[in-house]
């Protein structure tokens, strides 16, 4: 276990998708991040891996808003579609290992298969249906251009020992270890590349955060469960591991978790109706 970083050693980051406007509860994020960091370094990263729905006036709109908040960060920032081949460097060295494979299946031939009279019930973990196996045995010398990439997750607990982090947020307990037979059955084999992307988010945050220097990663907490795949992967890959920090979420009056398409709620929009700064931190409860 990862002894605390103290404030002026500490490396944060923010890593927002240009996928759609910044909303409240990316400020709350971005907040947090530049607050953690202290007297150490806040960086920011683009997660535009998804070509297909980033667009470059939502990046342009991300500086312009983090700026107006009052953030600033060190540069230069770093961008994930310029980062194609440390991707394919980790993904080469899981292959070596023995803990990768090509899978051929759709997301409908996943639920098909587990729709199946014999199968229990549809299990959901943090990357989405808990796969069922169907392309396991296929061998990784035979994956073709059209295959995802799953990470063998029974194969791939087998290669480390045991496996904790450090939990600095108020909402989990400061220890948290894995434990292999939830990650078998309720996590399951990952997908590390997307055949549409050659990488996938599980991938490509391990080895951004350490090409980084990352030393505390801050995030909401719908992503806590996550953190267990991306510890797996640092170690695999032999990277450091960083201390975690999971804040609470921004929802709406109902409870919702704010999303990109709440367009009343972005950031811009506040900017246009007469918001300041300040508002916006209150309105966050800050």
């Amino acid at each position: 276990m990862q002894g605390a970083m103290p404030p002026e050693g500490r490396v944060t980051r923010f890593a927002p998708s240009p996928t759609g406007p910044l909303h409240l509860g990316h400020a709350y994020a971005a907040f947090v991040a530049a607050e953690r960091a202290g007297a150490g370094r806040f960086l920011l990263r683009i997660e535009d891996i998804d070509q297909s729905r980033c667009r470059a006036h939502f990046e342009a709109q991300i500086y312009d808003d983090l700026r107006w908040l009052g953030l600033t960060w060190a540069e230069p920032v770093m961008r994930q579609s310029t980062r194609a081949s440390a991707y394919r460097a980790a993904l080469a060295r899981l292959a070596a290992l023995g803990v990768l494979y090509p899978c051929r299946c759709t997301r409908a031939d996943i639920r098909a298969a587990l729709s199946a009279p014999q199968e229990n019930a549809p299990q959901y973990g943090p990357d989405g249906l808990v796969y069922p196996g169907t392309c396991r045995a296929r061998s990784i010398a035979k994956a073709g251009p059209d295959d995802a990439l799953r990470l063998n997750m029974r194969q791939a607990l087998a290669h480390v020992g045991a496996l904790s982090f450090t939990e600095a947020g108020p909402l989990h307990a400061p220890g948290q270890t894995i434990d292999p037979d939830w990650m078998i059955a309720q996590v399951g084999d990952v997908v590390l590349s997307r055949r549409d992307m050659g990488t996938s988010y599980h991938l490509s945050v391990v080895v951004d955060d350490a090409a980084q220097g990352i030393t505390e990663v801050t995030r909401g907490d719908d992503l806590f469960e996550a953190t267990f795949i991306h510890l797996l992967l640092q170690a695999l890959l032999e990277l450091q591991r960083p201390s975690y920090y999971h804040h609470r979420l921004i929802r709406d009056e109902c409870g919702k978790r704010l999303a990109k398409r709440d367009d009343a709620r972005a950031i811009s929009q506040y900017r246009k109706e007469g918001a300041t700064p300040q508002d916006i931190r209150l309105m966050l409860g800050l």
